[in-house]
């Protein structure tokens, strides 16, 4: 980096210092700046001439750019549209998506990124982040020094073994762009700089014979590796980035079910290490349960959850959800937590002594005698309905991609027997949805507590406006990963995933007939700052914090890169 340019990114907007001259300049996007160089800065930087002669502000650049992207009448096509301007212009990139961040999230992030995914290979333009291949090990410490970055310049890399990608699984070497888009969220949201930071996609192979058989394929050419093979795989990476750039937090992202716990349990209290679908998804739905319970009067121990698609994501949502009950409640005992939850999976509710569940699920089973006496329609497969009957559950949280799963009669049968159901339909894309949020205030009159994970518009119903919270990651992650590198800390712990969950609570009040349970998706900024706040705060509190703030709010402000044209100086 230090041979073309040189800047401070640990700081808002410093001095850029540019050494490179001509199309160098042009290819570069950190230097280019395109029409909105100056003539003095063109003639200094020899580039007269190599661009129209009139000169535009960057309000007018991303006037022009936003009707680019409008003209794009695909989600897809306004995906590589953005693409191509971040190739370009990050700078610009980045001022386009703060402008129209609630607009443009949906597309850069999910749901659009999964198609990106798919079709990776045959979109494939220009290289960015880094791709580790299982086959070539040795190459994995050169690999990651290539990308240009020093010890003291990486806040984060975002990682993903492309097994369990959104709700479209197995995507090999495409799930690169599942680590570029929440990267590029980090930078919007939070401001932290985008060249802190390092996409990397581990290459295992694939199980998807889709990729195997097209001739446009990127990815290694073999079946998916697991096993010891996989395990030392990973653990060589853990070690080469904690050796290169000991500061980072490592975000895992979209690795399978039967991995994804192992390698946050193996890491977590060595490195500064987080999952954001085990981790995140929890923090920002405890929020809204948090938000949701208020409203209720009753305390969360006091709650009867059903977890419908009881994966990492709902078995992360339940855990935390669990030591929260243990680190609120007036005298609950982890059997006391425990018992609060009832998980249900593909086999339907987990009992104890089913072989078939991971190792992170068998805790959450229930003992046979807990079920002694139902009347259910299939002993061996209790489902959701015979659960809601049995239970009569105050909460129900949907992680299961069964789109429609939470039928009328399921709803209503839970309305019945409490006053305000927490009903949270968190699968996406909202195909996948257990339920839509109009459907749930008609069978329950209008008195469920909603939460969903795709976007949906306002429902109206018997005379209130009912706004509906998107439960996305995005209001958690961004302002944990900026909390982190604003103190260094050198563990992500469950204090600070606890902070950052009751400080997003706190941004929204649920009194208003209507309200919603979590904050706007276009408060994205002021979300990640607070949330950073709170998270730098608990890692001093904890001793994790190797740089404690002395003054959170003006340094983690300080700390946020804010897409404009910095100072140039040509050197």
């Amino acid at each position: 980096m230090g041979r073309e340019y040189d800047q401070d990114t640990t700081v808002g907007n410093s001095v850029l210092r540019i050494r490179t001259r001509g199309r160098a300049v042009l290819s570069n996007p950190m230097t280019n700046r395109g029409t909105a160089f100056t003539s003095e800065q063109r003639e200094l930087l020899e580039i007269d001439g190599l661009m129209p002669t009139g000169f535009t502000t960057l309000e007018n650049q991303t006037r022009r750019v936003y009707e680019q992207y409008r003209s794009n009448k695909s989600m897809l096509g306004k995906f590589l549209t953005l693409n191509a301007l971040r190739d370009r212009n990050e700078v610009l990139f980045y001022h386009l998506l703060s402008s129209h961040l609630e607009e443009m999230l949906p597309v850069i992030y999910t749901p659009t990124i999964g198609e990106a995914i798919e079709r990776f290979s045959s979109t494939y333009n220009r290289p960015r982040g880094v791709f580790l291949s299982i086959d070539h090990p040795e190459k994995m410490e050169q690999a990651l020094k290539n990308y240009g970055l020093s010890a003291e310049d990486v806040d984060l890399l975002c990682v993903t073994d492309s097994e369990g990608i959104l709700g479209i699984g197995d995507q090999g070497i495409g799930g690169i762009q599942i680590a570029i888009g929440k990267l590029s969220v980090y930078t919007a949201a939070a401001g932290i700089h985008p060249r802190r930071t390092i996409p990397v996609v581990l290459d295992t192979g694939t199980d998807n014979l889709g990729l195997l058989s097209s001739d446009l394929y990127l990815g290694e050419r073999h079946g998916r590796v697991r096993g010891q093979r996989y395990d030392d795989f990973i653990d060589q990476f853990v070690q080469t980035v904690t050796t290169l750039f000991p500061h980072a937090m490592i975000h895992w992202e979209d690795v399978g079910t039967a991995n994804a716990y192992r390698i946050l349990d193996r890491y977590k209290d060595e490195v500064c290490t987080f999952n954001d679908d085990i981790q995140g998804t929890a923090a920002v739905v405890l929020a809204a349960l948090l938000a949701a319970v208020d409203v209720t009067g009753i305390d969360l121990e006091d709650h009867r959850i059903v977890v419908f698609g009881a994966g990492s994501a709902g078995m992360g949502i339940a855990g935390l959800v669990r030591d929260e009950m243990l680190r609120t409640g007036r005298s609950t005992t982890p059997e006391d937590a425990y018992s609060r939850f009832w998980p249900i999976g593909i086999q339907g509710l987990y009992l104890e002594g089913d072989h078939r569940l991971h190792d992170f699920q068998k805790p959450w089973a229930r003992s046979r005698l807990d079920v002694a006496g139902w009347d259910v329609k299939d002993p061996s497969s209790i489902g959701l309905l015979d659960v809601v009957r049995n239970v009569r559950p105050t909460i129900l949280i949907g992680t299961s991609t069964k789109g429609g799963a939470f039928t009328e009669e399921v709803v209503r049968e839970m309305a019945a027997h409490t006053p305000r159901p927490i009903i949270f339909p968190l699968s996406n894309p909202t195909s996948r949805a257990e339920a839509t949020p109009a459907d749930v205030l008609e069978w329950t009159d209008g008195r469920a507590l909603i939460a969903t994970g795709s976007p949906f518009e306002a429902v109206d119903h018997q005379g209130v406006r009912h706004t509906i919270a998107q439960s996305n990651n995005a209001l958690i992650f961004p302002g944990l990963g900026l909390g982190v590198a604003a103190c260094r800390a050198n563990r992500v712990t469950p204090g600070m995933i606890s902070a950052a969950a009751q400080a997003l609570a706190g941004l929204v009040n649920t009194w208003r007939p209507g309200a919603p349970l979590l904050p706007s998706m276009s408060d994205l900024r002021l979300v990640s700052a607070t949330v950073a706040i709170a998270v730098a705060t608990q890692a001093a509190e904890e001793g994790v914090a190797e740089r404690p703030l002395s003054d959170p709010i003006q340094q983690v402000y300080e700390r946020m890169w804010q897409p404009r044209y910095p100072e140039i100086e040509v050197i």
